[in-house]
């Protein structure tokens, strides 16, 4: 695995996780009570996207590791996911 390839993996494998825990504990201004004027209901009544965001990095870096280990190790390769035979000697 290239350097490049290693950082698009890590890329895709944060933003897999961002998109994943960034609606956990969410409070919205109508649950929480209190809407400001000129926002909707449905709006983040916290700013907490600092520590998501340290949060994914941290487990986006666990799942990055098991990856690229299963990626290097070769354990997986692309004739393992070729299902209609093409790659088939």
């Amino acid at each position: 695995m290239s350097i490049t390839s290693a950082i698009v993996l890590y890329a895709v494998c944060w933003f897999m996780t961002f998109f994943v825990v960034l609606p956990l504990r969410f409070v919205s201004q109508g649950d929480a009570g209190e809407v400001v004027p000129g926002t909707p209901k449905g709006a983040p009544a916290t700013h907490i996207v600092a520590r998501k965001a340290k949060m994914t990095t941290w487990i986006a870096a666990l799942v990055w590791l098991l990856l690229a280990g299963i990626i290097t190790s070769g354990v997986i390769g692309v004739r393992d996911i070729d299902m209609r035979g093409v790659m088939s000697d």
